[in-house]
């Protein structure tokens, strides 16, 4: 099975501002987004380059590429700015010690900078695995890749996490049509751990509310957790798969039904592999089938 599924994907960022209100039981609301701005050639490249997570800080943006001097197929790659204010840097590979001759997709990087969440589907306990790579300061190399355990994998496809800023929870996708206890053919499942010195615990289909019989998956959590952005392919969408974001009062609260971004957001195409930064103003996601008006390549940033 090829990750991608032999999709072109284009990724692009806007800002936005984001009212929401959340009621018992339900919610509504109301996004004004920005035009899409695409990266430029110095991030983006001819290749494929997809998946990004943006950090804390707003300093490093981490991303899936295809591009030539990785060591698979598909590798974690970073690019940098000194502020806010600059452009990002040349992307930099994070290098043989993460990645891999496999597959090394979809970074997650942790509120503090110094761990980095991804998917592989290397030697583990299935097909595509979760695990982790840490460094003891910002300016220390990764160390080696850690599998998340049997607990989180199973014997078959776990993907596309993201980390909660407390590092308390992991939201994931898994290929439903063969883990049981799905509702369509990817969900979204989350893992907790009471501290962050406590192993994860079984994880959670995120139920009915939330997933669809359809395809629910790559998920980003906001920093309060109280937003859950995602791309699904059910109807009533835009395209053939559009972003949605399902919110919650409180973190003891279940989720709401999930809300539509919107067309300013969704197209004709496919928009998926959202990223939230911590403040909550830019979004990062990927166009699949593009490409977007004013790309450099088949897949950019």
């Amino acid at each position: 099975m090829k990750f991608f599924d032999g999709c072109k994907v284009k990724l692009v960022l806007f800002g936005f501002v984001a009212a929401v209100v959340v009621g018992s039981g339900s919610a509504n609301a109301e996004f004004i987004f920005g035009t899409p701005t695409n990266l430029g050639p110095t991030v983006n490249s001819s290749a494929l380059d997809s998946v990004p997570s943006i950090s804390a800080d707003g300093l490093e943006l981490y991303f899936s590429s295809g591009r030539p001097g990785g060591y698979g197929s598909l590798d974690i790659w970073v690019t940098k700015r000194p502020t806010k204010d600059d452009p990002w840097g040349t992307p930099v590979n994070l290098g043989s010690t993460v990645n891999s001759s496999y597959d090394d997709p979809t970074p997650s990087i942790s509120a503090d900078g110094l761990t980095l969440y991804f998917s592989s589907n290397r030697a583990g306990e299935g097909g595509y695995d979760l695990w982790l790579t840490t460094r003891a300061t910002v300016s220390d190399p990764w160390g080696t890749p850690v599998n998340l355990g049997s607990t989180v994998n199973s014997s078959y496809d776990e993907t596309s996490q993201s980390i909660s800023a407390d590092g308390l929870s992991i939201y994931f996708s898994s290929y439903d049509r063969h883990r049981p206890d799905g509702y369509g053919g990817r969900d979204i499942w989350v893992t907790t751990r009471p501290t962050t010195n406590d192993p994860w615990g079984q994880p959670v289909n995120l139920g009915p509310t939330v997933n669809s019989s359809h395809h629910d998956w790559r998920p980003s959590i906001s920093a309060d957790g109280l937003s859950l952005f995602f791309p699904s392919n059910r109807p009533g969408g835009y395209g053939s798969w559009d972003l949605y974001v399902t919110m919650r009062k409180t973190k003891e609260d279940p989720w709401s039904p999930p809300v539509n971004l919107g067309p300013t957001v969704n197209t004709a195409s496919a928009e998926m592999a959202p990223s939230i930064s911590h403040d909550g103003r830019d979004l990062y996601f990927s166009d699949f089938g593009g490409p977007r008006p004013g790309g450099v390549g088949d897949a950019d940033l």
